[in-house]
């Protein structure tokens, strides 16, 4: 095992089911390939099913650590004429600060990438006092029904929050509990809530600033958030440990993202290189 990482990152991977087809997902597929475009040393903790295929497309991102599961998390979307509704068809083993190498704990940064609720965050972020700690919050707001429907699931855990550095979630993660956003920002220190298009809004110190995105033609939509979170984290050493300045330019990669499709959606090294240019310049 590799000692030195510079980025953390814990949560499941998924597979989520197209038609005729097993794709990857969630935070951590298209987490690592972002971190790793900024020259970002990965290490990533997950779970899945013994011998998942799906998992080698991870393995070139960073260094893997995979607890053995019967089953790999697994989503499908169900499209009617209404919208989609989420289905949980499979869930992986949670993941501990036991689950952690010791070699992995004195990360400088540290992603919490929860899909399924798999870990606690208040723990997870007492495991590492030293580091700056992100969570991506939309995971732990989800419960599903005997049929695997997901639901919305009310989250807010205060102890957690105050251990945590940066907070991000979509506007549309909590629009069945919009004072989310007032709550949690009271007491972290850095909250973003992204729009989109539309870019977004942080919060820090009781005050806020609107962030935009780029003018594109969009293609795929999905793991947009999740690139917008790691480039975020990822920019930060670069950009002095500003979070107001690796905001803006999270929110120009990540509108790079969805003119591409899958894991291919990551940041490009020189589109890392442009927007930094431009931030330098500003």
């Amino acid at each position: 095992m590799t000692t030195d990482i510079d980025v953390l990152l814990i949560g499941h991977m998924t597979v989520d089911l197209a038609p005729g087809a097993r794709v990857i997902g969630g935070t951590v597929a298209y987490a690592a390939p972002t971190y790793t475009a900024f020259g970002r040393r990965v290490g990533i903790v997950t779970s899945a099913a013994v011998g998942e295929p799906l998992l080698d497309e991870l393995r070139r991102y960073g260094e893997l650590i995979v607890l053995p599961s019967e089953q790999s998390l697994t989503y499908e979307n169900v499209y009617h004429e209404r919208g989609r509704r989420q289905f949980v068809r499979a869930t992986a083993a949670p993941i501990t600060v036991a689950d952690i190498p010791d070699a992995w704990r004195s990360a400088p940064y540290v992603h919490l990438g929860p899909l399924a609720a798999e870990i606690e965050a208040g723990e997870m972020a007492r495991a590492f006092p030293e580091a700056v700690i992100m969570l991506t919050l939309q995971g732990l707001m989800r419960r599903w029904d005997e049929g695997g429907l997901v639901k919305f699931k009310p989250w807010f855990d205060q102890d957690a929050l105050r251990r945590i550095d940066i907070v991000v979630f979509s506007e549309e993660d909590v629009q069945k509990f919009p004072q989310l956003t007032d709550k949690i920002r009271r007491v972290c220190q850095h909250l973003v809530v992204t729009k989109g298009r539309e870019g977004g809004t942080y919060y820090h110190h009781g005050g806020s600033m609107r962030y935009d995105s780029l003018a594109v033609a969009p293609l795929d939509l999905t793991g947009a958030g999740d690139i917008f979170a790691a480039s975020l984290l990822g920019a930060l050493p670069s950009v002095g440990g500003d979070v107001k300045r690796a905001v803006r330019m999270a929110g120009r990669l990540a509108a790079y993202s969805v003119t591409r499709r899958g894991m291919d959606s990551a940041p490009k090294p020189a589109e890392i290189a442009r927007e930094l240019g431009r931030m330098n310049e500003d």
